[in-house]
């Protein structure tokens, strides 16, 4: 007897990235898979259902009530029969619906009547991913059980620049991959508890004046959202960023190294942590004195600051005998001698893993949308990570660390 084929039932949304499903599409049946796509309404405003059935090799579903569907299949057994259910791209809109449970069309009442494993890669304008009625539907959906990939970083096709791309068609098959041979292999941090620091402190020097640096967290949010995406609990202790939070993480905000440490030693004293990653560039000294009210400017000329050095957290972490991580890794922001002097620090602080990356001028890395990783184990072992986006670029770190041993 012949095998039954995997069947993925793509659900298109009403967004400029739709074209991209038409490569989802060819990508999937190429690996084998009988696709069935449905496209909203929106969706029929970007491209047509005769291009996604010519992909598809077989009809296009769009309507709820149509005479024909209901009679030789109905929607019921369109969604019992798939063996998982993607939605790329996945708007705002839609995301809205299903997370509330709305089922007023085709696509949206597949939501709820299948069983099958879901899979959605959102795409819309980047201040609409941020937006807190997104990051609460987004969390939702994630306690609902629907796995999220992505938004990727860059520019959309309104020319704003920012998350909000669809994750690549061959990123999103490598997940539907994953989900179609069980949860296990797609969340290979499920049941793991991470811990990760972001961002700079702000040491003050009177009420309105800090000491700081020009970390944007971006790379730490990025782990932590990478690392929920792969099954983690996630807690993110995180210093001043303009940054949201990323949906279904635990984000605990400080202000200074001080305030940064007690967050992190409380958040090991309430359960064992499997992986800590210390990414927050730490401010390395504090105002010994600050002032209690604003110094103003005076016949006596600038004032003289006292300072004096702060915590050393990862050293703190990775030293200690008790409620350490199982793996503890730091990472090292450099301008020059990049392997030596992270060699040097993953000695000196006692880490299991040294992250290094290269923060001169002329990288732009500080602050910016992409990096370039050097990963250096206790053992001696190196890997570079090429230059990318700091999402892809956590994924990929997160994949290497949920393999060590």
């Amino acid at each position: 007897m012949q095998k039954k084929p995997t069947t993925v039932v793509l659900i298109i949304t009403g967004g400029i990235a739709a074209y991209r499903a038409l490569e989802l599409i060819r990508l999937l049946r190429k690996e084998g898979f009988r696709v069935r796509p449905v496209l909203t309404k929106g969706a029929r405003a970007f491209i047509t259902p005769l291009s996604a059935a010519a992909l598809a090799g077989e009809k296009a579903h769009a309507e709820l009530f149509s005479l024909t569907d209901e009679t030789e299949m109905g929607h019921i057994r369109l969604a019992r029969e798939a063996d998982a259910v993607v939605v790329a791209p996945a708007t705002a809109d839609f995301m809205a619906k299903a997370a509330h449970g709305l089922a007023d069309d085709l696509a949206s009442t597949l939501l709820l009547a299948t069983t099958a494993p879901v899979l959605m890669a959102p795409a819309m304008n980047p201040r609409m991913w941020t937006h807190p009625a997104t990051r609460r539907n987004t969390a939702q959906l994630r306690a609902d059980g629907v796995e999220i990939i992505g938004p990727e970083s860059g520019e959309v096709a309104c020319g704003e620049e920012g998350e909000g791309r669809m994750a690549e068609p061959a990123e999103i098959l490598a997940r539907v991959l994953a989900l179609i041979q069980g949860r296990s292999a797609e969340l290979p941090l499920s049941g793991k508890r991470v811990l990760i620091t972001a961002g700079p402190t702000h040491e003050p020097i009177d009420p309105v004046r800090v000491l700081a640096n020009r970390s944007s967290g971006r790379m730490g949010y990025a782990l932590a959202e990478a690392a929920r995406e792969k099954g983690a609990e996630v807690v993110l202790v995180s210093g001043p960023v303009a940054l949201s939070a990323p949906a279904g993480v635990d984000v605990r905000r400080v202000e200074t190294a001080e305030e940064m440490l007690r967050a992190v030693r409380q958040a090991l004293a309430e359960a064992p942590v499997d992986i800590g990653i210390f990414t927050a560039a730490v401010a390395d000294w504090r105002v010994k004195n600050a002032s209690a009210s604003k110094i103003k400017k005076g016949p006596e000329g600038p004032p003289v600051l006292e300072l004096e050095e702060n915590p050393d957290i990862l050293a703190t972490i990775a030293q200690a005998r008790a409620g350490r991580p199982k793996l503890v890794v730091g990472f090292a922001a450099e301008t020059e001698n990049i392997a030596r002097n992270a060699r040097a620090k993953l000695k000196r602080k006692g880490a299991d893993i040294i992250v290094a990356n290269d923060v001169s001028e002329k990288t732009g890395i500080l602050g910016g949308d992409e990096t370039e990783l050097l990963v250096i184990s206790r053992t001696g072992e190196e890997t570079r990570l090429p230059r990318q986006s700091k999402r892809a670029a956590a994924r990929a770190l997160l994949d290497l660390l949920s393999r060590h041993p």
